[in-house]
C-alpha cells in the first residue's frame, strides 16, 4: 500500500511452527493462533448445528409421519432439535464466526500492527467462548441422559414458557450469558486496537473496509450485549423465584422480556452481517482489480447501520399488542436501515462494472452473497410493513427471509473469507475445482431449500410445527414444497461438508501459496505466507489509500 518494496527473508519460521506443543497453543497470546482456534471451533459447531437442521428437515419431509414418533416424546424431541439448531448457530457460529476467527487473525495484519491491544483479554474471550459452549453441551446431553428435562424453549428463551418448562433453562441461559461476555471482550479489544494501533500513515479513511465493518460490529457488541446479559440474569432470577418481572401469573409482563431480548437481538443481526459485508468489500475490489466504488460511503454506511440497528427492535413485535403508533414508527425505522445497506450493494455492483474480474472461488462466493443477500433484503420489506407482516407472521416466509440474510449473507460471506484468506493463513492453496463445485452445490442446495419456503409461507405453513396433515386444500402444496426444501437441505449439507474437507486437506497436501495469490493491496498481503509471529519483519507504514491497483503496491 505504500512506496518501498522490502523482500522478506524466508526463514521458514512462522506463527504455525514457531513453537510446538498443545500447551503453547492453549496459552498463546498470538492473535493469529487464537483466531485459528476460534476458526476450528466455529467450523465444528457449524457442522453440529447444521446436523440438527437436517434432522428438522428430515422430520418435515414426510407429512404426518416423520422419523420421530407421533407422541409427546417425539414432539419434545423435535422442539429440542429446533432449540439446539438455533442456539448453536446463533451463539456459537454466526455471531462469533467472522469477527472472532477472521477478525482476530487479520485485523492486526490489516492495521500493520504486531498484535491486538489486549492479547490476554483476547485469550480470555476464547476460553469464555468454550466455557459457554461446554455449559450449553452439558445442558443438551444432560437432557438426553435423563438428568433433567430437554431444552426446548427455542433460541429466544421466550417467557412465559421458559419460566415453566422443566428443561435446563438456567444452565443454557448461563451459557448464553458467558458467551455474551466473550463477545464484549472481543469488541472492546477491537475498538482499542483500531483506535490506538494503526500503523503510521493509516488515517480513518485509509483503513480497509473490513476494518470499518469489524469496528461497527464491535461498537454494537460493546453497547448491546450488556442488555442481553441483564435480561438473561433477570430470567435466571425469575426461574429461581427471587423476582417476578416476566411471569404474568405473579404480576409480571412477558412482553417486557421481548422488548429486552430484541433490543439486543436485532442489533445482533448486524453483529452477524456487518463483518460479512466487510469481507465482500475486500474480495470484490481484489477480484475486480478496481478501486472500491464510493469507499467513504461504504465505510460510513457501516456506522450508520450500527446506529440505526438500536432503534428497530419493535418490528419483531408487531403482533405483540404494541400500539399502532409504535408499530408505524418501528416500520419506518426498519425501512430506514435499508438505505445504508442498499448503498453497499449498489457500490459493490458499481465496483464490478468494467472490472477485470477473476472468477476464482472467493469471487464466486461473493457473487453468491450479492444475489442471496439481496433476496433476503427485499423479502424483508413485507415483514417491515404492518399490513403484510400480519399475514406472514409465524409462517415459513419468515424462516426463509431469516435464512437468506443469515446463511445467504453471513455464512456465505464466511465461506468467501475462508477461501480468500486461507492461502495466507496456512501457506497452501486448496483444490480450486473442488472449491468451485462446492460453491455451486451450496448455492443450488440453499436456494432449493429456502426459496421454496417462501411459497410455503404464502400457503400459510406455520413455523415450529413438528408435523402436519395434507387433508385440506393446500395440503399438496405443503407436501411438495416441504419435500423440495428437505432435498435442498441435504444438497446444502453435502456441499458444506465437502468444502470443509477440501480446505482441511489443503493444509497438508495443497501446493505452496504465494504471498499474494489474489493481487490484493491491503497490508496483510505484504506479510510473509504464513505470517511470522510478529506479523511483519519490518516497520510498516503507508502513504496512500487502500485498493489502489497498479505496479506501485509495495510497503516499507
Amino acid at each position: 500500500m505504500s512506496t518501498h518494496d522490502t523482500h522478506h527473508a524466508d526463514t521458514g519460521v512462522n506463527y504455525l511452527n514457531a513453537s510446538k506443543g498443545i500447551g503453547n497453543w492453549l496459552l498463546t497470546l498470538d492473535h493469529k493462533r487464537i483466531g485459528l482456534m476460534y476458526l476450528w471451533s466455529v467450523m465444528f459447531f457449524l457442522l453440529v448445528g447444521g446436523t440438527f437442521a437436517l434432522l428438522i428437515r428430515l422430520q418435515l419431509a414426510f407429512p404426518g409421519h416423520g422419523f420421530l414418533p407421533q407422541t409427546a416424546e417425539g414432539k419434545n424431541m423435535y422442539n429440542e432439535f429446533f432449540t439446539l439448531h438455533g442456539v448453536i448457530m446463533v451463539f456459537l457460529v454466526i455471531i462469533p464466526g467472522i469477527p472472532a476467527a477472521l477478525g482476530n487473525f487479520f485485523l492486526p495484519l490489516q492495521l500493520g500492527a504486531k498484535d491486538v491491544a489486549f492479547p490476554k483479554l483476547n485469550l480470555a474471550s476464547f476460553y469464555l467462548y468454550w466455557i459457554g459452549a461446554i455449559m450449553a453441551i452439558v445442558a443438551i446431553l444432560g437432557g438426553n441422559l435423563g438428568w433433567w428435562g430437554r431444552l426446548d424453549t427455542g433460541w429466544t428463551f421466550y417467557t412465559s414458557y421458559s419460566l415453566t418448562t422443566s428443561g435446563p433453562v438456567i444452565l443454557a441461559v448461563s451459557a448464553a450469558f458467558i458467551l455474551g461476555f466473550s463477545s464484549i471482550f472481543t469488541g472492546l479489544n477491537f475498538v482499542a486496537t483500531i483506535h490506538k494501533m494503526r500503523c503510521p500513515g493509516m488515517g480513518w479513511y485509509r483503513m480497509p473496509l473490513f476494518l470499518w465493518a469489524v469496528y461497527a460490529t464491535a461498537i454494537i457488541q460493546v453497547l448491546a450485549t450488556p442488555v442481553l446479559g441483564i435480561t438473561l440474569l433477570l430470567l435466571i432470577m425469575e426461574r429461581c423465584d427471587i423476582i417476578h418481572i416476566f411471569n404474568p401469573a405473579k404480576g409480571g409482563d412477558p412482553i417486557l422480556f421481548q422488548h429486552f431480548f430484541w433490543f439486543y437481538s436485532h442489533p445482533a443481526v448486524y453483529i452477524m452481517i456487518l463483518p460479512g459485508m466487510g469481507v465482500i468489500s475486500e474480495i470484490i475490489s481484489a477480484q475486480s482489480k478496481k478501486v472500491i466504488f464510493g469507499y467513504k460511503a461504504i465505510a460510513n454506511s457501516s456506522i450508520a447501520i450500527a446506529v440505526i440497528s438500536f432503534v428497530v427492535w419493535g418490528h419483531h413485535m408487531f403482533m405483540s399488542g404494541q400500539t399502532t403508533y409504535a408499530g408505524a414508527v418501528f416500520s419506518f425505522l426498519t425501512f430506514a436501515v435499508a438505505i445504508p445497506t442498499a448503498i453497499k450493494v449498489c457500490n459493490w455492483v458499481a465496483t464490478l462494472y468494467q472490472g477485470s474480474i477473476s472468477l476464482d472461488t472467493p469471487m464466486l462466493y461473493a457473487l453468491s452473497f450479492l444475489f442471496l443477500f439481496t433476496i433476503g433484503g427485499l423479502t424483508g420489506i413485507p415483514l417491515a410493513t404492518l399490513s403484510t407482516d400480519i399475514v406472514f407472521h409465524d409462517t415459513y416466509y419468515v424462516v426463509a427471509h431469516f435464512h437468506y440474510v443469515m446463511f445467504g449473507g453471513t455464512i456465505i460471506a464466511f465461506f468467501a473469507g475462508l477461501h480468500y484468506w486461507w492461502p495466507k493463513m496456512f501457506g497452501r492453496m486448496y483444490n480450486e475445482f473442488i472449491a468451485k463445485c462446492c460453491c455451486l452445490t451450496i448455492f443450488v442446495g440453499f436456494n432449493l431449500c429456502f426459496f421454496t419456503q417462501f411459497f410455503l409461507g404464502f400457503a400459510g405453513f406455520p413455523r415450529r410445527y413438528y408435523s402436519y396433515g395434507v387433508d385440506h386444500e393446500l395440503g399438496d402444496v405443503w407436501r411438495t414444497m416441504s419435500g423440495f426444501s428437505s432435498i435442498g437441505a441435504m444438497i446444502l449439507g453435502f456441499g458444506v461438508l465437502v468444502s470443509f474437507v477440501n480446505l482441511i486437506v489443503a493444509v497438508y497436501t495443497g501446493k505452496k501459496a504465494s504471498d499474494n495469490p489474489w493481487g490484493g493491496t491491503t497490508l496483510e498481503w505484504t506479510a510473509a505466507t504464513p505470517p511470522p509471529t510478529l506479523n511483519f519483519d519490518h516497520d510498516v507504514s503507508i502513504d496512500r489509500d487502500p485498493y489502489i491497483y497498479g505496479k506501485n503496491t509495495g510497503h516499507h
